[in-house]
């Protein structure tokens, strides 16, 4: 009996590994793996990316950042004519509702479902905020072609 559980430990070790390998390998199907917090650089996978137009009224975005403890801040998203909606999120695009996609120095956090976003223990220094606003489909909601955007700096001392 022993040398059975031995036998099976070996083969978990090694068929997961094998596993790993092959999903690892360049150009494997990766299809249904999750979109919450990393980007994609640049390419439209899943709407990210795409614009669409946002509707009339156009919803807008401005960043308000608090204090928060020495290196936390809260980012409080302030919009008009756009709702939070994250019960609809990957159905399709209504205008004036979605939900926020927050980069900090250019690598996505995960996404945002209400106006206030808390950054947890910000390395000392500057760092770039950006927030887009985005459809329940990912797509970027724009106003005649620019995307609906605010952009920040934080210097955490």
């Amino acid at each position: 009996m022993p040398k059975r559980f031995v036998f099976l430990l070996i083969g978990l070790f090694f068929g997961a590994g094998f596993g790993f390998l092959l999903g690892a390998s360049p150009g494997a199907d990766r299809a249904g793996h999750d979109h919450g917090a990393h980007d994609h650089g640049g390419g439209d996978h899943m709407g990210h990316g795409a614009l669409v137009e946002a509707g009339t009224p156009a919803p807008t975005l401005t960043l308000h950042v608090l204090p928060d403890g020495a290196q936390s801040r809260n980012l409080h998203l302030v919009t008009t004519d756009f709702t939070f909606a994250p019960e609809r999120v990957n159905g399709p695009h209504v205008p004036g509702e979605g939900h926020a996609h927050v980069y900090v120095n250019g690598v996505k956090q995960p996404r945002v479902y209400a106006p206030y976003v808390h950054l947890d223990a910000l390395a000392r220094g500057t760092h770039d905020i950006r927030v887009t606003l985005n459809a329940n489909d990912h797509r970027l909601l724009a106003v005649d072609g620019a995307p609906i955007m605010a952009e920040t700096r934080i210097t955490i001392p």
